[in-house]
């Protein structure tokens, strides 16, 4: 077991125990929110055919070089019609959006620029090229236009359409399992007793989860024994990961620390992190489990730079596409900002855009037991080890989505 690890070093050292990457095909209209396990390859054209941008015209352009050039109207083109008659010297026909372009025709006329008279058009505006969408200049036969591990958007399902995909393969989401402990917690909701609080890490993971591809797995808390936090991991390990909350700093009852180290395969715990020091991986029954700090902050904090980045690597999501809790920014400190002495810093500041620059502050304090904190702000500095940031340095911070 290693102890006080960097974020990097966490990072490979889970690794060592990736999440199993496994895929099935799902119909387009289960695809909503799926992430895809092999590179979507067009199946067509896009458009497969020359047609028109507008409502209006299909001319010659030569024939309309003159204001009020008066032509001949020999058809109509519709989207999804038969094939228009070819265009001729002095000829016009009507098309819609959409509808293939005539023979011989070179431009569309917008139909706000014309009058018709009986079986003649006058046009009355430019004639213009551009409103000519030319076959395969969106997509062409082939081409690969989604990469593996892309999250299925609103934007990427319609291109998966239009490419011709009506199923896809993605990847299952894995089911991990999410437990919080301790014997003071209870669940929203119910009447408090003295000592009590209320239980919130196991929900907003279960969020997080959700957001990054998984299915989340959550269960009622487990209480300060040995006993039950045994049977309690034995009974989630036909997950594929599982995680906890709390129960794993140095005291007397942290009990998934002392339990990892005596019955679990434990790699590493503690990291040089503020907030979220406390944190441990390994696996129980070879279910890698990853043991997040008690407190709220920090355990949301370790889920998005550390568990995430796990999930990221583990599945092959795309750097660019694939689900992400965060982006990589640079921002200009509008206020001093305390680092920490051999450790990677990760205040909450709330950051913004103002005259082409992002700026950020603080709004509250930065006590690990202030989730408000995490809703006042929106992203977190990465303040390298003995760094302090000042006001008006540009130093990197996660954007939180």
């Amino acid at each position: 077991m290693e102890t006080g690890v960097s974020l990097g070093e966490a990072i490979q050292i889970s690794l060592t125990e990736p999440l199993s990457r496994r895929t099935e095909r799902v119909s387009i209209e289960e695809a909503r929110g799926r992430v895809t396990a092999v590179p979507l390859i067009s199946k067509v054209d896009d458009p497969g055919f020359d047609n028109s941008a507008m409502d209006g015209f299909a001319v010659r352009e030569s024939d309309c070089e003159k204001d009020g050039a008066r032509l001949e109207i020999v058809g109509t083109s519709q989207a999804g019609g038969a094939s228009p008659p070819e265009i001729g010297v002095g000829q016009a026909c009507r098309i819609m959006t959409g509808a293939a372009l005539p023979s011989g025709a070179d431009a569309i006329v917008m139909v706000e620029d014309t009058e018709t008279d009986g079986e003649y058009v006058v046009i009355n505006g430019p004639a213009r090229a551009g409103f000519i969408r030319r076959k395969a200049e969106n997509l062409s036969l082939g081409q690969e236009a989604l990469p593996s591990g892309s999250l299925l958007s609103s934007a990427s399902i319609a291109l998966a359409g239009t490419m011709g995909h009506g199923e896809i393969e993605v990847i299952t989401r894995p089911r991990i399992a999410i437990l919080s402990t301790g014997d003071e917690l209870i669940q929203p909701g119910q009447e408090l007793s003295h000592g009590q609080i209320y239980e919130s890490n196991s929900h907003a993971l279960a969020s997080l989860v959700e957001s990054m591809g998984c299915e989340a797995v959550r269960h009622e808390s487990a209480n300060d024994t040995l006993g039950e936090l045994r049977e309690t991991l034995d009974s989630l390990s036909y997950c594929d990961a599982i995680l906890t909350s709390g129960g794993v700093s140095m005291g007397e009852w942290d009990l998934v620390r002392k339990i990892m180290e005596e019955e679990g395969k434990l790699s590493f715990w503690r990291m040089r992190l503020r907030p979220g020091g406390p944190p441990l991986f390994g696996t129980w029954n070879g279910t890698p489990l990853f043991g997040l700090p008690g407190n709220p902050v920090s355990s949301l904090v370790v889920f998005h730079v550390l568990v995430a980045s796990w999930i990221s690597k583990s599945l092959g999501y795309h750097h660019e596409t694939g689900p992400s809790l965060s982006q990589r920014v640079s921002v200009r400190l509008e206020s001093d900002v305390s680092g920490a002495p051999g450790k990677l810093c990760l205040r909450r500041i709330r950051i913004r855009s103002e005259k082409g620059e992002l700026l950020a502050t603080t709004h509250t304090h930065q006590g690990s037991g202030n989730i408000h904190s995490m809703v006042a702000h929106n992203g977190l500095t990465l303040l390298p080890p003995d760094t302090d940031g000042k006001a008006g340095e540009i130093i990197d911070a996660l954007w939180l989505r």
